[in-house]
Order: C-alpha cells, then sequence, then structure tokens
C-alpha cells in the first residue's frame, strides 16, 4: 500500500469487518519493530485498487 506522494506505508495483512465498513490492517516497521497500521477501505481514503500490480493508493500519511 502506498500513498498519493508514493511513500509506502505496509502490507496489506488482513481485512478487518467492523460492521458498516472493512478496515484494512497493514503490517510495517517503526524503528525496526514491527507494527500495525489500520486504513478504512472506503472510497473516501482508497484511491485506486490494481490487482496485477498489487499495489492499493490511498489518501493517506503515515503519521495517521
Amino acid at each position: 500500500v502506498i500513498n498519493r506522494e508514493g511513500v509506502h506505508l505496509g502490507l496489506v495483512h488482513d481485512l478487518l469487518a467492523t460492521g458498516p465498513q472493512t478496515v484494512l490492517v497493514l503490517q510495517h516497521e517503526v524503528d525496526g519493530k514491527p507494527a500495525e497500521r489500520m486504513i478504512p477501505f472506503v472510497a473516501a481514503f482508497i484511491d485506486q485498487v490494481d490487482l496485477p500490480a498489487r499495489r492499493i493508493t490511498v489518501d493517506w500519511q503515515p503519521d495517521y
């Protein structure tokens, strides 16, 4: 998963069904330690899903 600026935010680890929406659960590292980042899988944040390229582009910043 990358953002609009091309910053790598992590790899999709899971999809979490929360009722009203699904949430992408991403794995990434912070200071060399594993961490998770969650992004709502809704049109407001998801710009493009490119399955052949295995890439999701989102409107999300690393510090959210």
